[in-house]
């Protein structure tokens, strides 16, 4: 095969498989429904996959200017973080990865909660406290003397 003929095999594949994963991203929706239906050690991986969609729609409605439906997002984004916490301290399983997850989220809700004018920062604030408090709750589970 020719250096040419196999530059663009590779190049075929890897377009076929750009449109493959594509097609394969779920929506919201999609989501919330496969993890009421999923194994229970599944869930909290798939809970902030949700939080973490919910968090940049969020992101991206404050800078619109629609203050009203952002809040609704954030609030989906505690929602979502409380189900991620319950259901890994469940299964104590993935406790790590969930805490990256929420220490993540935290921190991004502060750099929110910054670009925000004063009056619209209570409910930011408020949620990054809340997700910060279930990051605690996992460490403390994580390391608690037996």
């Amino acid at each position: 095969m020719t250096r040419r003929a196999h530059a663009i095999s590779v190049l075929f594949l890897l377009g076929a498989s750009l449109i493959a994963s594509a097609g394969k991203e779920q929506s919201l929706q999609e989501l919330v429904d496969h993890a009421q239906s999923a194994r229970p050690e599944d869930r909290p991986v798939i809970y902030v996959e949700i939080m973490d969609r919910q968090l940049k729609v969020a992101d991206q409605l404050y800078r619109e200017g629609k203050v009203s439906d952002a809040r609704g997002a954030v609030g989906d984004v505690v929602i979502y973080a409380d189900k991620a916490h319950d259901a890994a301290l469940a299964t104590s399983k993935k406790l790590k990865g969930i805490e990256i997850s929420l220490r993540k989220a935290a921190a991004k809700l502060r750099d929110i909660r910054r670009s925000l004018a004063f009056e619209n920062q209570g409910p930011v604030q408020a949620a990054s406290e809340h997700i910060e408090q279930l990051r605690t709750d996992l460490l403390n589970h994580m390391f608690a003397k037996d």
